[in-house]
C-alpha cells in the first residue's frame, strides 16, 4: 500500500440543486511555495457544462515547477492560480442542453478546451489551437484555474465516462498516458521496431509502455535515478534499463556556440572549420552524449553472431522525455539512419544540438505538444484490465501511485514530496496523488 498523509478537514456539503453560487474550497498558489486554502464561489453549471466533484488529482512536473517558481518554462503566472490537471471525479450536477450524462457518472477530465472553430481544430489537431485554454496553465489570461478544487464546472464534451472497475487514480493518470499515446502515434513505429526512452518519470514510463504496446520489440529506458529504472523493468514498462552514472553536463544556452574560437583552422585557407566554432565545454558535452549513446545501445545489442556487422547501429525511434539539452543530443546520436527522434519533454527552450547528425542520417525530429484524440484509446486500454484477458495491455496505472495525500489542506506537503525522487524513508517517489 502506498504511504498516505491525512489531514482532518471537515467535509463541506455543497448542494447540487437550487439557484445561485455555492462555496467550495480551493488550493490556490499566490507565488513561489505560497499555497493557500481558500473559499471560492461556484455557479451552477451553464449550458453544455457538468459540475464535477473532484476525487483524485495527480501532481505533474509542470505543477511542481509552478509551485516552486510561480512559472513553468517561459510561462509566468501573473495572478493566483489553482494547480492540477490530471483529474477524475463524479458528476454532481448537469447543466442545460446536456444529453448522455447523469448525476453519479464517473468521469475523467480532459482539461484543455480549444475553440473548436479554427482550421486547426477542424483538422483534428485541437491541441495546437491558438485559443486553447488549459487548466492550471498561465498561458491564457485570466488563467484557467486547475482542478485542485472541491468542485468545478467543466464542458461535458471534455468529460469522458469511466467503467466502474477503473479507479479514480488510474483515471487521473489518463492525462499523462495521453501524452504517451500521442507521442507514439506521432512516431508511428512499425512492428518490430526498437526504441529508446530517455527519462523515467511518469510520462517516460507511459511512453515506453505505449511503444511496447504498439509493437516495438525492444524498448530501452534510461534515467539518472536507479529506482525509477528498476521500477520500469520490474513492472514491464521497458525491456532494458540503463542508469546514467553521473548527471549529464548541461550548457546554459546556445551562447556556447562561439564564432571567435581559433583552436582549429583549415591548413590551406585559414578559415574556421565546423569543429572550431564549438566551444571547448560544448565539445566535451557532445562527446559525452555520443559516448552515452553508445553505452546505452550496447545493453540491447544483439550478440555478434546474430547481427550484421555492416548494419548501422541505433534505435529506430528515440523519445526524449526530459526536455534537457544533453538528453536531446544523446537521442540524436543513438538513432539509426532514417530513424526518428520524438521531442516529448519540455525544458530548455534554446538548445545546442548536433543537427548535422540528423541531417546526414536523415533523422526526422518530431515535436509533440500535449495530446489530441487520445482519451478514448486510453479508456479502452484501462477497460481491458481486470477483465480476465490473456495479458494486460498496459502495466498497472494504480501501482504507479506511490504516495497519497488526503484533502486539499495537504496539498503543500504533496507538492514538496512530488519534487523529490525518494521520500524520507528512502522509498521511491513516482506519482503523488491528492484525494478528495
Amino acid at each position: 500500500m502506498a504511504p498516505s498523509a491525512t489531514t482532518d478537514v471537515a467535509p463541506m456539503l455543497v448542494p447540487v440543486h437550487g439557484k445561485g453560487a455555492h462555496t467550495v474550497s480551493a488550493s490556490v498558489l499566490y507565488g513561489p511555495r505560497d499555497l493557500r486554502l481558500e473559499t471560492r464561489n461556484l455557479e451552477r453549471p451553464g449550458d453544455g457544462e457538468l459540475q464535477i466533484a473532484i476525487k483524485s488529482t495527480g501532481i505533474c512536473g509542470s505543477d511542481v515547477s509552478y509551485y516552486k517558481k510561480f512559472a513553468n518554462g517561459d510561462l509566468c503566472a501573473c495572478q493566483p492560480l489553482s494547480l492540477g490537471h490530471e483529474s477524475s471525479g463524479t458528476v454532481v450536477a448537469v447543466g442545460p442542453q446536456i444529453a448522455g450524462f447523469k448525476v453519479g457518472d464517473r468521469v475523467a477530465l480532459e482539461v484543455g478546451i480549444p475553440c473548436g472553430q479554427c482550421s486547426i481544430c477542424r483538422n483534428g489537431r485541437y491541441n495546437l489551437c491558438k485559443k486553447m485554454r488549459f487548466r492550471s496553465s498561465a498561458k491564457s489570461v485570466p488563467h484557467f484555474q486547475g482542478t485542485l478544487q472541491e468542485r468545478i464546472n467543466h464542458p461535458a464534451a471534455w468529460c469522458h465516462k469511466l467503467p466502474d472497475h477503473v479507479s479514480f487514480e488510474a483515471a487521473a493518470l489518463l492525462e499523462p498516458l495521453s501524452v504517451g499515446i500521442h507521442a507514439v502515434n506521432r512516431a508511428n513505429p512499425s512492428s518490430g521496431s526498437t526504441a529508446l526512452v530517455i527519462g523515467a518519470g511518469t510520462v517516460g514510463l507511459l511512453t515506453a509502455a505505449m511503444a511496447l504496446q504498439s509493437g516495438c520489440t525492444s524498448v530501452t529506458i534510461a534515467d539518472v535515478d536507479a529506482g525509477r529504472v528498476d521500477y520500469a523493468i520490474k513492472h514491464g514498462f521497458a525491456t532494458h534499463g540503463y542508469v546514467v552514472s553521473r548527471p549529464l553536463h548541461l550548457s546554459t544556452s546556445s551562447a556556447s556556440i562561439s564564432s571567435n574560437s581559433t583552436t582549429s583552422t583549415s591548413s590551406d585557407s585559414g578559415s574556421l572549420t565546423p569543429n572550431s566554432t564549438i566551444s571547448g565545454s560544448n565539445r566535451e558535452q557532445l562527446e559525452h552524449a555520443k559516448q552515452l549513446a553508445e553505452d546505452i545501445l550496447s545493453i540491447s545489442r544483439l550478440p555478434s553472431a546474430f547481427r550484421n556487422e555492416d548494419e548501422d547501429e541505433g534505435v529506430d525511434i528515440a523519445f526524449e522525455c526530459t526536455g534537457k539539452e544533453a538528453c536531446m543530443q544523446t537521442c540524436l546520436y543513438a538513432t539509426r539512419p532514417g530513424g526518428k527522434v520524438i521531442m516529448v519533454g519540455m525544458g530548455t527552450p534554446i538548445q545546442t544540438v548536433p543537427l548535422s547528425v540528423a541531417h546526414l542520417k536523415e533523422i526526422d525530429i518530431l515535436g509533440i505538444f500535449r495530446y489530441a484524440n487520445t482519451y478514448a484509446t486510453g479508456i479502452r486500454m484501462l477497460s481491458s484490465q481486470g477483465h480476465g484477458g490473456p495479458r494486460s495491455i498496459l502495466p498497472s496505472l494504480d501501482n504507479m501511485v506511490t504516495h497519497r495525500f488526503k484533502g486539499l489542506a495537504a496539498a503543500k506537503d504533496a507538492f514538496e514530496l512530488a519534487g523529490r525522487t525518494v521520500d524520507d524513508g528512502g522509498n521511491l517517489v513516482l506519482k503523488v496523488v491528492i484525494e478528495a
